[in-house]
């Protein structure tokens, strides 16, 4: 499986912004003051969490220069340390997190615990955003960050500028990773649904369950036959196979029979029978065989 996008993005993201902050952190340049009346006018002087440094253009820089104000003493530069150092110790552990949640050489990464890195340098990214912001904000104030009078001014130098750099870039590398949360998200309401349509439902209101009779069903058609009731085809064998048809009544026979003999008066005498029977009329409407 690729790597997502928003994966790519935090781990490139969030080393840069730890490279930044610990620059700044580091670095004696948060803020810069020159104008001094009783040096020449191209130097200045660097003050940073941890050390002041003053540069003269001609000259090398010389680091180590005593706090005669007590600078180091005040609120934001005590906070700053404290914040910076565990901002750098949350990205260090994020992206610990990352590397084992992201996991390149796999084939498929783990979302939660990416997402959880997210988190972890979305939160070092306030670590380290808070204090340069409150120090950025006091810089200019004489009562909370002292320095010299007038003429000497002061001006925002460069490691207070890698510092806000190295929060924005962990802010938005922290969320990037954090976006990894919505695979996780989705395969939870995956799994949600199968086990919800799996298991059968409980209803929410209680039913009494009715044995009502089954209904009479009505009768099957029958086949009739002649008249008679005959079963149905598909119950009936080869032997047993039905006529198909109806019975056709017989005609009524249109010919006519004569009873009397007609061969008597050929033969010999008549017999008295016979006799009688030819001078019998015929008092059928077709012609008699005697008459032909």
């Amino acid at each position: 499986m690729r790597t997502p996008v928003v994966m790519t993005v935090g781990m490139v993201l969030a080393p840069c912004g730890l490279l930044l902050n610990l620059t700044s952190t580091l670095a004696p340049g948060w803020r810069l003051v020159k104008g001094f009346r009783d040096q020449p006018v191209d130097v200045v002087l660097y003050q940073g969490l941890w050390d002041m440094c003053r540069e003269q253009s001609s000259r090398e820089r010389e680091c180590g220069q005593p706090d005669d104000l007590g600078y180091f003493k005040a609120e934001p530069v005590l906070v700053a340390r404290a914040l910076m150092v565990t901002s750098l110790a949350v990205t260090a552990l994020g992206l610990l997190l990352a590397s084992l949640g992201v996991r390149c050489w796999e084939d498929e990464p783990r979302f939660l615990l990416a997402g959880l890195s997210g988190l972890v340098l979305f939160t070092a990214g306030l670590f380290s955003l808070i204090p340069v912001s409150w120090y950025n904000h006091f810089l200019a104030d004489r009562t909370v960050l002292p320095f010299q009078e007038s003429p000497v001014t002061v001006e925002v130098s460069y490691s207070l500028v890698l510092g806000y750099l190295g929060s924005c870039l962990l802010l938005l590398g922290g969320f990037s990773l954090a976006l990894s949360f919505a695979p996780w998200c989705e395969k939870c309401c995956l799994r949600r649904r199968k086990a919800a349509s799996g298991s059968p439902r409980r209803p929410s209101i209680s039913t009494v369950h009715v044995d009502w009779p089954q209904p009479a069903l009505p009768p099957a058609i029958k086949y009739y036959s002649d008249g008679q009731h005959r079963p149905r085809p598909a119950e009936v064998g080869p032997a047993d196979k039905p006529k198909v048809g109806f019975p056709m009544p017989r005609p009524q026979p249109k010919t006519y029979t004569n009873p009397v003999d007609v061969l008597d008066f050929e033969t010999g005498a008549p017999s008295q029978g016979a006799s009688s029977r030819s001078t019998r009329p015929c008092h059928s409407s077709l012609p008699c065989d005697s008459d032909l």
